[in-house]
């Protein structure tokens, strides 16, 4: 495992240069201690694939991955066979406001990274899918700050739209939530009611 976990971060290296970067450091190390100990976990805008390949390596769960960008799909598709993961990370390619309604729970772990303005739009479907005692992980949160503070007035709606998700987070009686100001802002949200 340790050699394919210094594989994967060679080409997480490569994606943090390029247009199509992948999670900080620090947000894969949340989503790792968090995957230890699952079985099935989730991940929607899974991009090249690289976070679901390595909550897999550290958890051996099960990983459903969504990813609707074609090209990115393609390239996480390489990157789970360069891997020999077909078996233990299913790639689906499509919008994930259609594919969520499709898929049956539990999942332990769900990391929400797709489109920031959809985040209100997949919550439910989230809840839905997540066992209890589960945890939804909801990226860039804070937007390089702007969801706390004055955004540019062209980003002033999509930072409207990820208060009022963090608002339905923290207001939902089966969820606690954590902010942590790691990256661009990380909700941690485990499920504790029905």
């Amino acid at each position: 495992m340790e050699e394919a976990l210094l594989r994967l971060e060679a080409l997480r290296s490569d994606a943090l240069k390029g247009r199509d970067p992948t999670v900080c450091g620090e947000t894969l190390e949340v989503l790792f201690r968090l995957a230890k100990g699952t079985e099935r976990i989730l991940e929607i805008g899974a991009a090249e694939c690289l976070t679901s390949i390595g909550m897999h390596l550290v958890s051996g769960a099960a990983v459903t991955a969504i990813e609707r960008d074609g090209e990115r799909a393609k390239r996480a598709r390489e990157n789970i066979a360069a891997f020999r993961l077909e078996k233990d990370v299913r790639l689906i390619e499509g919008d994930a406001a259609e594919v969520l309604p499709c898929l049956e729970g539990p999942f332990d772990l769900i990391f929400l990274d797709g489109p920031k303005a959809q985040y209100r739009r997949y919550f439910s479907e989230c809840k839905r899918l997540l066992g209890r005692g589960g945890v939804l992980v909801s990226d860039d949160v804070l937007l390089y700050g702007w969801v706390k503070g004055e955004p540019p007035k062209k980003r002033k709606m999509l930072a409207e739209h990820i208060r009022e998700y963090l608002a339905m987070l923290e207001a939902d009686p089966d969820l606690e939530t954590e902010i942590l100001e790691i990256g661009e802002g990380l909700a941690v949200s485990k499920k504790t009611g029905a």
